[in-house]
């Protein structure tokens, strides 16, 4: 940020006595006045080409911010390693550091979030953290963020978004998300958005009233919580669950995976948009809606992780063999309710089966007795 005005005396140091300095346009600009022989590039490849044909010189690639924190150092390590090539990295000073002491926000707090170049799920992210740093730039703007945080009723939420920060023209901003749709901004921003109402755990089996119902099918909380928790769900997983309902299956796997993706699967279209209303609910931008039969749009699916069938349309044994074929290795729950479906659920191959019968209380006058709910097999498919 702002050149040598951000970084350590060591760091100066090494670019004062350097041979040459290779860097972006906007960040050799600041070090004109050292007048070094200079070569002007941030591509990984062309820098460690033009480190090749200088051998015998002291050479500095200068890096925006911390070369820890997503900066294009990575990928530079990574190709001088390839090379053979010594090198040594002097750390800086990151935006969210920065943007924090300017703020009075201690940094030890934030989540990161890039979206520079890159995708991110930040509504969910912004709904399961207090505080949220994010890195903009490239296709992503402010005011997308904030855009959508409004679209998933996440509009009240806090924001501060530095501009140009450490340069002249720095401009720090506070406001709430939805305020800031439509505004234009520098490309050089970053964002702190601090949700106070984040939630302070991750639910299972969430009450099945609390989601939008209709006459959609959907699995309730007590199979729910089981057939989820056997999936063994990664944060950046991605996710497959077939025959979505009312998407209550893909609300909880989706606040698993806040770096994955749900591709929930539904062949009814009003059942879709039923489901797309929880996804809005629940804060999972992470959910990506598939209106369709599964055998139809499997084949344009992503490699899933794990799989999740509420219901198959009596082509389980192709949807199985869809899932196998794309991950020989996925990991898949499934639910019946029929002996039929049981009987067919072989094409699993090795498996687990569970039968849960969960029973509810209702009150009966001044008393309380227990309803039995119907019994659920929830089937599981074993490892290799």
């Amino acid at each position: 940020m702002n050149c040598s005005d951000s970084m350590t005396i060591r760091a100066i140091n090494a670019a004062e006595s350097a041979d040459i300095l290779i860097g972006a346009g906007r960040i050799l600009r600041g070090f004109e006045y050292l007048h070094k022989e200079s070569f002007c590039s941030y591509n990984a490849c062309e820098i460690a080409d033009h480190i090749c044909i200088n051998p015998r010189k002291k050479i500095v690639a200068l890096m925006s911010g911390d070369c820890g924190f997503f900066s294009g150092a990575k990928k530079l390590s990574e190709e001088l390693d390839r090379r053979g090539i010594c090198y040594e990295i002097i750390p800086g000073i990151a935006s969210p550091v920065y943007l924090c002491a300017r703020l009075g926000i201690g940094w030890d707090r934030l989540r990161f979030v890039s979206m520079h170049g890159a995708e991110a799920n930040i509504v969910r992210e912004v709904c399961s953290n207090e505080y949220v740093f994010v890195l903009l730039g490239g296709e992503k703007d402010f005011s997308e963020v904030c855009r959508k945080l409004t679209e998933y009723g996440r509009g009240k939420v806090s924001v501060f978004l530095g501009e140009n920060l450490g340069y002249p023209e720095e401009k720090i901003t506070k406001g709430l998300a939805e305020e800031f749709s439509g505004v234009t901004t520098s490309k050089l921003c970053s964002v702190i958005i601090v949700n106070r109402e984040y939630e302070k755990y991750l639910a299972s089996g969430i009450p099945d009233d609390e989601f939008i119902r209709g006459k959609a099918p959907m699995t309730k909380a007590e199979i729910r919580c089981s057939a989820v928790s056997k999936l063994n769900i990664g944060e950046s997983d991605i996710c497959w669950d077939i025959g979505s309902g009312t998407g209550s299956v893909s609300v909880e796997m989706a606040l698993r995976c806040p770096g994955g993706k749900v591709y929930a699967v539904e062949k009814d279209e009003e059942t879709a948009e039923l489901s797309e209303k929880n996804f809005r609910k629940f804060g999972c931008d992470n959910v990506i809606s598939v209106c369709g039969r599964a055998e139809d749009v499997m084949e344009k699916l992503p490699v899933p992780d794990c799989v999740f069938i509420g219901g198959s349309g009596g082509r389980l044994s192709e949807i199985v063999s869809a899932a196998l074929g794309k991950n020989p290795s996925v990991r898949i729950v499934m639910t019946a309710v029929s002996l039929e479906t049981l009987a067919e659920s072989e094409c699993l191959g090795e498996r687990e089966i569970t039968q849960i019968s969960a029973a509810r209380t209702v009150k009966a006058g001044r008393y309380t007795m227990l309803r039995g709910e119907n019994p659920v097999f929830v089937i599981r498919r074993l490892p290799l």
